[in-house]
């Protein structure tokens, strides 16, 4: 067994029968991060100096008392925007909060300890979650520079989650934790080759967990198999009572991997909102409904959200986010400092330390944000409830309920762009905007690649429809063209007559 692209029940069975050791995998991620990472594709921002203790232990346990759960001393990586005990810092890619780590895991961090996963690092991001500069690159932060697609070191892997899922491409883990806002763990997923899951609002707790905002963040997995990203959701999900959404949407609500029982026949519309903005993409779409028809799924191509002329002119979302994050982020930073915070704050020290956090671009959307409507007011109200029927009850929910279906398909974006400091990551785009509105979930799944660039398409549901999108997903994976392993190259040469 290649362990370096083993996924987690594989790695999980090699340690039940002695084939290899949670210290064996913690040493081969440390050899990895030397040779691939450290100064190329550079997904990681802090190595866990205790992993190889912790895997030590780990694997004591395991012959004294067995496993813990199927995520017992594989090694894991999370977004730098999760919170972790110290030595572990929690930066958000910034030097703000540099030197002052939280006191305690957050939830999610605490619950993969929980059950025996090994916490090896933290990854890099978009710094703030790229909520910070209208011109922000993509994978960049002040801390950990920019992280590289490693596949073509030259290309960006798109973001905010960059890091995390360009260590699950890289073969440095099996499973990373991500973050999304809006197109943040569903677009650098699908720009590096991995499985990416983006829950429903509520499905994962958000507490220690540097935000955007309330009504759209969520964490999810990210992985090389379906089966190990369901799995890994299976296992993080759950009500937090110090985050309310998570009590809310698990009320009356379970979640068990495998599905207990699936429909007869399963009906699924594909989107071509996004139709010629990319051959390569609309090839892999159509291959993708060609999979899915052989595995007896009904198939309805041509579907259209009833809300998509009306998205396509409508600010409501950027509204609802530059009015949530001030409060957001005050809340988050107090809770961890136990001192008075505010969004001001972080724009002064960006400005005192323009050298190192703005050499290549500023901080036009803090600005903004402290400028945005409470969220008391009635221009705030509006636009949520705006943002939220667009996305929702007049988009996903309508095209779903009108033709009977289960769940949307659609490309998941486009190929990975060459990193451009000047303008940024502007000419990338996502089909992400729907869900991330309405708080519900999408999964992106590999689809073979063009010229070495590994390409995704997405199934989108409603609220709770998790289960059908990965089952869905796991139809897809088993017919799909296999991803590229990562060349670790430093640029693309283009075959005659390819096409960027």
């Amino acid at each position: 067994m290649d362990l370096a692209w083993a996924g987690i029940l594989e790695l999980q069975e090699a340690l039940e029968t002695g084939e290899t050791s949670s210290q064996e995998l913690v040493e081969l991620f440390l050899q990895r991060y030397e040779t691939y990472d450290r100064g190329k594709v550079r997904s990681i921002l802090q190595v866990e100096e205790r992993a190889p203790a912790m895997a030590r232990a780990l694997d004591e346990e395991r012959r004294n008392r067995g496993k813990r759960s199927p995520l017992h001393g594989i090694p894991v990586l999370v977004k730098d925007n999760i919170d972790t005990e110290p030595p572990l810092e929690t930066t958000a890619g910034s030097f703000f909060l540099l030197g002052k780590p939280p006191r305690q895991d957050a939830p999610v961090a605490a619950k993969l300890r929980e059950l025996g996963a090994i916490i090896v690092g933290k990854a890099n991001l978009s710094e703030w979650s790229n909520f910070r500069s209208s011109y922000s690159l993509s994978g960049w932060s002040a801390r950990g520079g920019v992280t590289s697609l490693p596949h073509f070191l030259d290309r960006n892997p798109s973001g905010s989650s960059s890091g995390s899922a360009a260590a699950v491409a890289a073969g440095l883990v099996p499973l990373s934790l991500g973050t999304e806002t809006d197109g943040s763990i569903i677009s650098p997923a699908s720009t590096c080759g991995v499985v990416g899951v983006k829950p429903s609002v509520g499905f994962t707790s958000r507490r220690g967990v540097i935000p955007i905002a309330f009504s759209q963040d969520t964490v999810g997995p990210m992985a090389r198999r379906v089966k190990d990203a369901a799995l890994a959701l299976s296992l993080l999900g759950g009500p937090d009572a110090g985050d309310p959404a998570t009590l809310a949407f698990w009320e009356g609500f379970s979640f068990r991997w495998p599905l207990e029982a699936v429909p007869s026949s399963w009906r699924v519309g594909v989107l071509r909102h996004w139709q010629g903005r990319h051959r390569g993409v609309d090839r892999a779409l159509d291959e993708a409904a060609a999979v899915l028809r052989d595995r007896g799924v009904e198939v309805l191509d041509g579907v259209e959200l009833p809300s998509w002329k009306a998205l396509q002119e409508d600010e409501s979302e950027w509204q609802v986010l530059l009015s949530e994050f001030p409060r957001a982020w005050k809340a988050y930073m107090e809770a961890r400092t136990g001192a008075p915070m505010d969004l001001s704050m972080l724009l002064r020290f960006n400005e005192e330390h323009r050298g190192e956090e703005m050499p290549l671009f500023g901080q036009d959307i803090i600005e903004k944000a402290l400028q945005a409507p409470g969220l008391e007011s009635e221009a705030y109200a509006r636009a949520l409830a705006r943002s939220r029927s667009l996305g929702g009850r007049d988009g996903i929910d309508k095209a779903l309920e009108t033709l009977g279906l289960h769940a949307l398909l659609a490309p998941s974006g486009g190929p990975a762009l060459l990193h451009y400091p000047i303008l940024g990551s502007r000419g990338a785009w996502s089909t992400s905007g729907p869900a991330a509105r309405a708080g519900y979930p999408m999964v992106t799944v590999p689809m073979g690649h063009m010229e070495g660039l590994p390409l995704g398409v997405s199934f989108i549901g409603t609220q709770k429809s998790e289960g059908f999108l990965l089952h869905l997903a796991l139809l897809l994976e088993e017919g799909a063209p296999p991803t590229p392993r990562p060349r670790f190259q430093e640029t693309l040469s283009w075959s005659k007559g390819a096409q960027a």
